[in-house]
C-alpha cells in the first residue's frame, strides 16, 4: 500500500540547483532548504549573502566555460556525500535585440548557458543516478519553447532546445528510474525582465496577454518544481509544465 505521506518528502533529498542565488532559483533554494533537502547551489553571481542565511552550499562559476563543467559537479558531488537526487537547471540568460543585430558570440554565449551546460549537467548527473535507480532531473524552459519571442529570437531557440532535449533525455533514461521534466514559466517578477517592467506600456501590454491579469511571482513555479522532485511525479517524464497564469491556453 503506498504511502502517501511519502510522496512529497523531500527531507535529506541531495539536490544540485543552477541559477540558485537568485530569482526562481533561489525561491527554490529557500523552498528544498525549508523542506528538509541539502542544497548545492552552481552560480556566477556575488550574491551570496542570502545563501550564506540558508546554510547551503555554493560553487562560484561560470557555467558558459564548458571545459570546466565537469569540475564544478564534481565539487558540488563532494559537497553532497557523493550522491546526488535531483538536478534543477535553473541557470540562463536573455539577450533581447532584433534577430538581424544579434552577434553570432551573443548567441553562442546563450546556447552556452541555457543549452550546452544543461546538456553536461543532465548526463553527468544521469551517469550518478543510474548507480541508485533514480533521480530527478528538471529543466527551466518557457513558455517561448512554444510560441515566437520577439526580440528575443536566440533565447527562444534556446529554450525550444531545452524543451527537445528533456523529451530525449526523458526517452533514454526512465528504463534507469530517472524523471526528466521541465517548467514553462510564463511571464514572471524577475530581473531577466526587468526592462519591460520599467516600461508601464509594455509591462501592460505583456499583462494584456495573460488570462489571468497579473504577472508572476517567482514564488508561483515553487510548487510544481516540489512536484516533480519528489516521488509523487515518478510516473511523469518527458513533459513541459507551464506555469503562465493561461497564457498557453489562449
Amino acid at each position: 500500500m503506498t504511502d502517501f505521506t511519502e510522496l512529497f518528502n523531500l527531507k535529506g533529498k541531495k539536490i544540485i540547483v543552477t541559477g540558485g542565488a537568485q530569482g526562481i532559483g533561489h525561491e527554490f533554494v529557500k523552498a528544498f532548504k525549508q523542506a528538509g533537502a541539502e542544497i548545492v547551489v552552481l552560480d556566477i553571481s556575488d550574491k551570496v549573502a542570502s545563501l550564506s542565511s540558508l546554510n547551503v552550499g555554493y560553487i562560484k562559476c561560470d557555467l558558459m566555460e564548458v571545459e570546466k563543467i565537469k569540475l564544478y559537479f564534481k565539487q558540488a558531488l563532494e559537497l553532497l556525500d557523493g550522491k546526488l537526487d535531483v538536478l534543477i537547471n535553473c541557470a540562463g540568460i536573455i539577450k533581447r535585440s532584433p534577430a538581424v543585430d544579434v552577434p553570432l558570440d551573443t548567441w553562442q554565449k546563450i546556447f552556452n548557458l541555457n543549452v550546452l551546460s544543461l546538456f553536461e549537467l543532465s548526463r553527468l548527473a544521469a551517469a550518478e543516478m543510474k548507480k541508485f535507480g533514480q533521480g530527478k532531473i528538471i529543466n527551466l524552459s518557457s513558455i517561448v519553447s512554444i510560441v515566437g519571442a520577439y526580440n528575443s529570437s536566440p533565447y527562444s531557440a534556446s529554450k525550444g532546445a531545452v524543451l527537445q532535449l528533456t523529451k530525449s533525455l526523458s526517452n533514454e533514461w526512465a528504463q534507469y528510474g530517472i524523471q526528466v521534466n521541465a517548467i514553462a514559466p510564463g511571464y514572471i517578477l524577475t530581473d531577466m525582465n526587468s526592462d519591460i517592467l520599467q516600461d508601464p506600456v509594455r509591462k501592460k501590454e505583456f499583462e494584456d496577454r495573460i488570462p489571468s491579469k497579473k504577472w508572476g511571482d517567482p514564488q508561483d513555479i515553487v510548487g510544481t518544481a516540489m512536484f516533480l522532485a519528489t516521488k509523487a511525479s515518478d510516473y511523469v517524464t518527458g513533459i513541459l509544465i507551464p506555469v503562465d497564469g493561461g497564457v498557453l491556453s489562449r
